[in-house]
């Protein structure tokens, strides 16, 4: 800069000069800093920062407010939602009473003319959204709710919806069994499919096979109840164990019932036994036959569900006249419609055992003979294990 001050100053001065004419440079003192020479190499270099650089460790107090709501929002953005319907309202608060939070605030109700409603008070937007509904009795109304519900969470931009569902209604009618009718378990998966739900948790479905009447982007997770009834049967004192099956349906699933008490409780003698019948109708069983030996024995009738609790009396009797010393009954889903709960207080049964997965009443809480058990420690692990990518198999093990 001092030089071309100089260089300008001279020719001003000599305007004569041609541009031959050598025009002598003589030594200038160096002409006071203007801030530009004296920079250190660090602040003229270019404003891309060095990929090398340590990161600042000092923030403003905007910018630490900042970053804690941005914590604060990571660690709560796919935050657990639990909601319910009113299919079992006790059971789901016992579920989010595990977990340790709160039902999520909604209001399921029905409009003057009979029509569902359904509303969400709160944000579920990026939300894993879990819904706690059985589709028992009644059951349309529950399952309408369900689908309801579902369908407001996915319009909400809900992340994931995953219902569980204790009971799965329409489950009994799982295969044609004659000309002319539906398939109704297969078509409920598939109104549940259409609806966006993104997984289903379910308590001892009727068959196994209902599992692939949804769609392979929809993993079904069937939970075995019988784990809540071998802890119960495995405090008591039964001679000679037997475990019966009501059905050749079910004979796998008294199977895993006395492999369960072999393996926690060290009952390696325990027997199993089936009783084969031949039904005149739906709900009427016309002939019964025992395969297996009972006499002298304890024994535990494992089924998935008692409705009318008609082929669960009548397999307690043929028991009794084969020699049985005692008969208890174990089933996940206690239905018990119409004269069901008379039928079993008036039984030769000693006690029958279900699970909550059902809204218990009155007249079964006066039930001498019918013992109430709770899922929800089960299920409450279930989706605490789902929602922490965590093994679900190994509660089973």
């Amino acid at each position: 800069m001092a030089i071309k001050a100089e260089l300008k100053k001279r020719l001003t001065d000599n305007p004569q000069g041609g541009a031959d004419e050598a025009v002598p440079l003589e030594p200038v003192e160096d002409a006071p800093p203007t801030g530009e020479e004296d920079l250190p190499v660090a602040a003229i270099s270019a404003t891309s920062p060095d990929p090398n650089a340590e990161p600042s460790t000092t923030m403003t107090p905007d910018e630490a407010r900042l970053e804690a709501a941005t914590l604060k929002a990571k660690k709560h953005g796919g935050g657990l939602k639990l909601f319910s319907g009113n299919g079992n309202m006790t059971l789901s608060l016992e579920i989010a009473k595990l977990l340790g939070v709160n039902l999520g605030r909604a209001t399921v109700s029905s409009f003057a003319d009979g029509e569902i409603n359904v509303m969400v008070h709160e944000n579920v937007r990026g939300k894993d959204v879990y819904i706690i509904q059985p589709t028992c009795p009644p059951v349309n109304n529950n399952l309408m709710e369900l689908l309801l519900m579902v369908s407001c969470l996915n319009r909400a931009s809900a992340r994931r919806v995953t219902v569980v569902i204790p009971y799965y209604g329409y489950a009994r009618q799982d295969r044609k069994m004659q000309a002319r009718v539906p398939i109704s378990a297969a078509d409920v998966a598939r109104l549940l499919e259409a609806m966006g739900v993104d997984r289903v948790i379910a308590v001892d479905l009727h068959c196994g096979q209902i599992q692939g009447f949804f769609g392979p982007r929809v993993p079904v997770d069937n939970l075995d109840g019988g784990i809540v009834g071998i802890d119960h049967f495995g405090g008591k004192d039964l001679h000679n164990p037997v475990i019966v099956s009501p059905d050749a349906g079910g004979v796998y699933r008294a199977k895993k019932f006395k492999e369960g008490l072999a393996y926690k409780y060290g009952w390696e003698d325990v027997g199993i036994a089936m009783i084969i019948k031949q039904r005149a109708r739906a709900g009427s069983v016309d002939q019964m036959d025992l395969v297996g030996d009972v006499k002298d024995c304890d024994c535990i009738i494992v089924d998935d569900m008692i409705d009318t609790a008609g082929t669960l009396c009548k397999a307690a009797d043929v028991l009794v006249d084969q020699g049985a010393r005692r008969v208890f009954a174990f089933a996940s889903h206690g239905l018990l419609s119409g004269p069901g709960n008379d039928r079993i207080a008036n039984s030769s049964m000693e006690e029958c055992v279900i699970l909550n997965t059902i809204p218990s009443t009155p007249q079964r809480a006066a039930n001498d003979k019918l013992v109430e058990l709770s899922v929800a420690p089960l299920l409450a692990q279930t989706i605490f294990n789902i929602h922490a990518k965590r093994s679900i198999s190994a509660l089973f093990k």
